[in-house]
């Protein structure tokens, strides 16, 4: 009885169209959902490898065909070895998430405006320069690239050390993305529009530059006069007051809870960080 039920159905043309559709959504989201991270690099080298055995057995290279092979077979309990600590938590994600079984945590937007809030305040008390940006939907990871990567923790100690004057780092731009300071001391593109007021300075010009090409938003604290600044795409908000602070952050940064969080986020999120970890200490 199984075997013609499974005749039965391997002979549907509409069931054999059903299970390439699946195979073309599974490869479509996980190549959506590694855009951007290392995994991608990843992938290509796979599909690399795949490639080159197809092109191997239709040639007839036996033995080329072979080594591919094993390299496949055994890459596939390789990479289950090296990241068995990120597929575990992934498969934990995805297991709480379908179960209903979610872990309420502190919302990290919340932590971030919190953290954003205070080191600002502090800066423009004092009146120390800052420059920070805030990835969007638009990546920056060319932003990133022309700084010192760092890849740490947000805590509002380290905003503030960052841009101490005659510091290494303090010169450029601070970039956080995925709730992480992802790299300073990087470089913006400077705002070419000649209606910018002729009192702004350099940070002011970078910071309507990268909201003219992406949809970051940026912080500014004037070192000459202590005035916050934010920029949004083509919005300025101009002189804000620490009570007006917290207002526009929220108002630009807040998200989802954590525990309502897209599950497919969060397992991206484990893989690209163990991307990150497992690159850092390749270079160490």
């Amino acid at each position: 009885m199984a075997d013609w039920f499974a005749n039965f159905m391997s002979n549907q043309p509409f069931i054999q169209l059903i299970d390439i559709a699946i195979v073309w959504y599974i490869i479509y989201k996980l190549l959506i959902y590694a855009r951007g991270t290392q995994m991608m690099n990843l992938l290509k080298g796979v599909g690399i490898f795949i490639f080159a055995k197809f092109l191997s057995a239709t040639l007839g290279l036996q033995t080329i065909d072979w080594l591919l092979g094993q390299v496949l077979g055994w890459g596939v309990i390789a990479a289950i070895v090296l990241f068995q600590p990120e597929l575990r938590r992934a498969l934990e994600i995805l297991g709480r998430n379908l179960s209903g079984n979610r872990q309420r945590v502190q919302n990290p937007s919340k932590k971030l405006i919190d953290d954003l809030e205070y080191a600002v305040n502090y800066m423009s008390r004092r009146k120390i320069g800052a420059l920070i940006a805030i990835e969007g939907q638009d990546e920056l990871g060319d932003i990133i690239e022309t700084g010192v990567t760092l890849d740490s923790e947000i805590s509002n100690q380290l905003l503030i050390n960052v841009f101490i004057p005659n510091t290494p780092l303090h010169d450029g731009a601070m970039v956080i993305q995925d709730f992480r300071i992802a790299a300073a001391s990087c470089y913006l593109p400077l705002s070419e529009n000649g209606s910018i007021p002729k009192e702004l300075g350099t940070r002011h010009r970078a910071a309507i530059g990268l909201g003219e090409v992406t949809d970051a938003l940026v912080l500014i604290v004037s070192e000459e006069t202590g005035d916050i600044s934010l920029v949004k795409e083509q919005k300025m908000h101009r002189g804000v007051k620490s009570n007006g602070l917290r207002e526009l952050l929220e108002e630009y940064l807040i998200v989802e809870e954590a525990g309502t969080k897209d599950p497919m986020e969060q397992i991206k999120g484990l893989i690209s960080n163990g991307f990150k970890s497992r690159g850092g200490q390749d270079e160490k």
